[in-house]
């Protein structure tokens, strides 16, 4: 069984899913690849694992650095996986490119050669936005680009995490603006 709950919040209306004991996915309203993981009979109810999430996300929206207490528990493909352990490990404020995270692959034992474009498709696949923090990826060349919940989105989280954004850029044709400044 999966279950669901929403959540409102600065970035709009989130979705969680759980299967019971950890956190499985959460999305944003209108986020790209949207509850891609959700199979089966889907309940909606309160867990304990929901209580926590929800505490976790008002001290994040509130500015603080929560640690994660509770069980995440995405679903991908090893290589996945992989690229969201890395996403996991990137500081609060402090962001990574696309080129770092496949030279950091390609540095594990027995590893092979990994592309950039191949870390950005695992990090657009990322079914737990904000926990596991795909925001904090970007282009070589400081390009808020490849976030399913929209670069607005992005911009706005890394502003609140603290992040230098004032050499980051949205990309010509997004506008930004659309969430307020935290």
């Amino acid at each position: 069984m999966t279950y669901v709950t929403r959540f409102p919040s600065p970035v709009g209306t989130l979705t969680a899913a759980s299967d019971g004991i950890a956190v499985t996915g959460l999305w944003m309203e209108n986020q790209k690849y949207f509850a891609s993981t959700l199979s089966g009979p889907v309940q909606e109810g309160p867990l304990p694992v929901f209580d926590a999430l929800a505490a976790w996300l008002d001290a994040y929206f509130a500015g603080m650095a929560p640690e994660i207490s509770f069980p995440l528990a995405p679903s991908g493909s090893p290589f996945r996986q992989a690229v969201w352990a890395v996403l996991r490990s990137i500081p609060r404020g402090e962001v990574m490119t696309y080129g770092s995270i496949a030279r950091q692959l390609e540095a594990a034992p027995d590893a092979k050669r990994v592309s950039a474009q191949a870390v950005g498709g695992a990090v657009g696949h990322n079914p737990i936005s904000i926990l596991i923090p795909c925001h904090r990826v970007v282009g070589t060349d400081g390009s808020l680009t490849g976030y399913a919940g929209g670069v607005d989105k992005k911009l706005w989280l890394l502003r609140l995490e603290g992040a230098p954004t004032e050499r980051l850029f949205l990309p010509a044709k997004t506008t930004a603006g659309a969430v307020p400044h935290p």
